[in-house]
């Protein structure tokens, strides 16, 4: 999901975030276990981190309200029938910030950062299919500041943890459906009565629907965080061109413990993937460990300097 993108999977938020905090121990125990599974109740999360249940609740609300945090619903793409996307690395004329922001009002960009290197942007498309994907392009390409677009296409996303593998095993029975994920989208953690007024069910039947949906990997309730909440705030994008066959050296690269987010691709590289870090001398050594494998014959890199956009919580739209 991100583009010459390296990507700040950790994930970063696109409000709120410039927003300082300072967690303890018990704070980052809780944002741990809100990755795995964000909506587990406030007495299970209080068991896990020995705190009372409403001091676990309290600590919750302020990581959201900081905007260190953000629980959501990520829906399978399958689902939202998105089966197209690409990686783009964007040249402005002029500043980049105003080109970047405009990119990032488009509903199929869900990544859209500010960066350092050969290029001052990079952007992921999601779209529904390739034909969608070249309008979409073609459109950043005819912004104003845009003096070029180089696109990489995704084929296999290798290593995404918050990308849903697999087909989900059940299928969407009708817009109820529709609107529980819609409600979670924005708020992982909505209580299922609360979500029963919204939709028009019972709570009973709402929990009942719901558990059907992320049990059947239809979605996934996480938390979306900083990476610097998490001490690894240093962002790196990479691309690798290879010899041979690239499957085999993304198996290899997707074991590293810091690459957090890895792509194959059709275009000027193989591979497109994140370092996240922390701190400069681990970004350094992984792009090391990389050189070093023989199958590589040229690695690039940025640094990710502004997060403008990375939001997979989108419901539906149309193209």
């Amino acid at each position: 999901m991100s583009p010459e993108t390296g990507r700040t999977r950790g994930r970063a938020l696109d409000d709120g975030g410039d927003r300082h905090v300072d967690l303890d121990e018990t704070d980052l125990a809780i944002v741990r276990s809100l990755q795995t599974d964000g909506r587990l109740t406030y007495e299970t999360l209080a068991q896990q981190v020995g705190l009372s249940r409403p001091a676990t609740r309290m600590r919750v609300q302020r990581l959201q309200e900081t905007g260190a945090v953000r629980v959501v619903a990520i829906v399978h793409p399958a689902v939202r029938g998105l089966t197209a996307s690409a990686h783009l690395a964007i040249d402005t004329d002029g500043a980049s910030a105003p080109v970047a922001r405009e990119i990032a009002t488009l509903p199929q960009a869900p990544f859209v950062t500010l960066t350092s290197g050969r290029r001052s942007i990079m952007a992921e498309l999601r779209t529904a299919d390739a034909a969608e994907l070249e309008r979409t392009i073609e459109h950043i390409r005819a912004l104003k500041g845009v003096r070029r677009v180089d696109p990489l296409i995704a084929t296999r996303h290798v290593k995404d943890p918050y990308l849903l593998g697999g087909e989900p095993a059940v299928a969407l029975q009708d817009p109820t459906d529709d609107r529980i994920l819609a409600e979670l989208e924005e708020d992982g953690r909505l209580p299922f009565a609360e979500l029963a007024a919204r939709v028009g069910l019972s709570a009973g039947a709402t929990r009942s629907r719901t558990l059907r949906l992320l049990e059947g990997g239809v979605a996934k309730v996480v938390a979306l965080v900083r990476p610097d909440v998490l001490g690894m705030g240093y962002l790196c994008g990479f691309s690798l061109r290879v010899d041979g066959a690239a499957a085999p050296v993304a198996e290899r690269v997707a074991r590293f413990e810091r690459v957090t987010f890895l792509s194959t691709c059709l275009g000027r590289a193989e591979l497109v993937g994140t370092i996240t870090a922390e701190s400069f001398a681990a970004v350094r050594t992984t792009l090391e460990e990389m050189r070093e494998l023989t199958a590589v014959r040229e690695v690039e890199s940025w640094l990710h300097l502004e997060l403008v956009k990375e939001r997979y919580d989108l419901g539906p739209r149309t193209a």
